[in-house]
């Protein structure tokens, strides 16, 4: 594992958005926790309250709830690049609902929630970033409720694959199909529809 590598990787995603010293870039370092997990790994299991905000070096992780028949519901997909978390439980220091398994082989970097109240002081361009991403996060959380509630099951679909290249060939047909709230058969159904439209 290049921990230089990986920690330079979550640098530069900070630098997309807020500008950084170089004193700043050693603040943040060290205040970094590097958590390996392999497929199948939790990283967070209901019940737990979510302590830290965890960024994606590499791999892929999931997050779903069971509802009150058993039924396990995708509610978050990420993959590198991606921060991925139960915001609710984290800001609230509730137990989560919520369960967060690696999809692969996953390196994660996280920043628990007493070092990043202090890094919000020592370098405030995080708390500019974090406040930037909790804002997207909002947005795409009710862009979500809205297509959800509104939009066909073809639109949906059409929708995601355009938002997050690359990604539905990374998590299985039944993830996906659970995170459109669809069957694996009809997203069968629908991908090859898709692929006849587009060709």
């Amino acid at each position: 594992m290049d921990t230089d590598l990986i920690v330079s990787q979550l640098i530069e995603h900070f630098k997309e958005i807020v500008p950084l010293q170089d004193a700043d870039i050693g603040c943040i370092t060290a205040k970094l926790e590097i958590i390996q997990l392999k497929k199948k790994d939790y990283l967070l299991r209901s019940g737990e309250v979510s302590r830290s905000m965890r960024f994606i070096a590499k791999g892929s992780l999931y997050a779903y709830h069971i509802d009150e028949k058993g039924k396990e519901n995708t509610t978050q997909l990420g993959i590198e690049n991606w921060w991925v978390n139960d915001l609710y439980s984290y800001l609230s220091e509730m137990p989560s609902s919520m369960f967060i398994q690696a999809n692969e082989d996953t390196t994660i970097l996280q920043i628990s929630k007493t070092n990043l109240e202090v890094l919000y002081r020592e370098v405030p361009a995080i708390s500019e970033f974090w406040r930037l991403k909790i804002q997207s996060a909002y947005v795409t959380l009710q862009e979500r409720t809205f297509e959800h509630s509104r939009v066909d099951a073809y639109t949906k679909y059409r929708n995601f694959v355009s938002t997050y290249r690359n990604i539905e060939q990374r998590f299985p047909q039944y993830m996906i199909a659970s995170y459109l709230g669809i069957t694996v058969e009809y997203l069968s159904y629908l991908r090859k529809k898709h692929l006849s439209d587009v060709s």
